[in-house]
């Protein structure tokens, strides 16, 4: 049965209004009480900034979907991480904590979802000749898949506009298989999808260049984890449903990933092999070479949306050919990016030398 479209209208304006309107409050308060972002050597922005437009997110997403979405089938427990990582986030946003402090946080509220909702990848479907997965392997990998594509979502929050754009993207991708073909186990996922771009929008009104408010942690981590929960639901469909695309929808899943996924192996390969942990901050973003290549903010961010989009389009298209095939493919074009991006920066290094 298809979710009504009014519904998930109202649940989008919702969210998309109270952040809208929330967003001002923020700043305001922000200022008054100097909550800001201090420029450094790895930062963008040259003034000092508010970075806890997360709270204005978490405002519209929070009250939109406790108002109009059906809470069953995981959703209530993906709220209750939310909030575990809203305070996290907003803590690190205020005075900051350290990386194992977070990764108790996503511990906890991966926790919540594995556990007591049992949301888990439970099935390669192929990937590699496997199929079923034993009960540890699968709560394993699920708390790997969903603090990786926490972090993945909260490292490319670089540039204004840049992290909102992308998720906004990779969950309206996501929200429109669930509503084709959630059916009564996941269709309520798509007001999951609808409250979050809400909320995104609202605050982009005052995030893309040149920014008087940045996501925070508080955003990025939530985002991030709602997009990891997302991604576990999508795969699932496709064992349980067979739908969108089959046994094919965990490579379809890291297409539509690709570019948090991209950047976040890239820069910890990258530091890897230069002897440094992988963990260490740097200005190897992919937005970061983007941004060396004389490309403008808005430019930059278009362009990352653009690949995101293009990528996509690829793997729902090729989805037939099956796991192997896309993520073969979708390595060479990573190592192909990954070189461009190197050769690129090696002769830019030269020129600067030569000047």
């Amino acid at each position: 049965m298809k979710t009504d479209v009014v519904t998930l209208g109202l649940a989008f304006l919702w969210a998309f209004l109270v952040a809208l309107f929330a967003v001002p409050s923020v700043i305001y308060i922000a200022h008054l009480k100097n909550m800001l972002d201090q420029p450094n050597k790895r930062t963008v922005h040259a003034l000092l900034t508010p970075r806890l437009g997360g709270v204005a997110i978490f405002a519209g997403f929070m009250s939109a979907l406790t108002i109009f979405a059906d809470l069953n089938n995981g959703v209530q427990h993906l709220l209750a991480g939310c909030i575990v990582l809203f305070f996290v986030g907003l803590k690190d946003d205020l005075v900051s904590i350290s990386a194992s402090k977070k990764l108790i946080g996503q511990l906890l509220a991966t926790g919540i979802v594995m556990f007591m909702a049992d949301v888990r990848v439970t099935s390669f479907q192929g990937i590699f000749g496997i199929h079923e997965l034993p009960i540890g392997v699968s709560y394993a990998f699920t708390f790997l898949a969903i603090t990786g594509i926490t972090n993945a979502v909260n490292l490319i929050d670089g540039l204004d506009g840049l992290a909102g754009s992308v998720v906004i993207i990779i969950v309206a991708t996501f929200g429109y298989y669930f509503y084709r073909y959630g059916g009564e186990n996941f269709s309520n996922y798509v007001f999951v999808a609808v409250c979050v771009i809400g909320g995104i929008l609202g605050f982009l009104r005052y995030n893309f260049h040149k920014a008087t408010i940045f996501m925070g942690d508080t955003g990025s981590l939530m985002c991030g984890f709602i997009v990891s929960v997302l991604t576990i639901q999508f795969i699932e469909m496709g064992v349980t449903t067979s739908q969108p695309f089959g046994t094919a929808n965990p490579a379809v899943a890291i297409g539509i990933l690709f570019v948090p996924l991209f950047d976040t192996l890239r820069v910890f390969t990258v530091r890897v092999l230069k002897g440094t942990s992988p963990f260490t901050p740097d200005k190897n973003h992919i937005h970061h070479r983007i941004l060396a290549m004389g490309f403008q903010q808005i430019s930059t961010v278009l362009l990352l949306a653009l690949l995101n989009l293009v990528v996509i389009l690829f793997v729902i298209n090729f989805a037939i050919q099956g796991n192997t095939l896309i993520i073969a493919a979708l390595l060479v074009f990573s190592l192909a990016l990954s070189v461009f991006l190197g050769t690129y920066r090696s002769r830019s290094s030269q020129q600067r030398v030569a000047s």
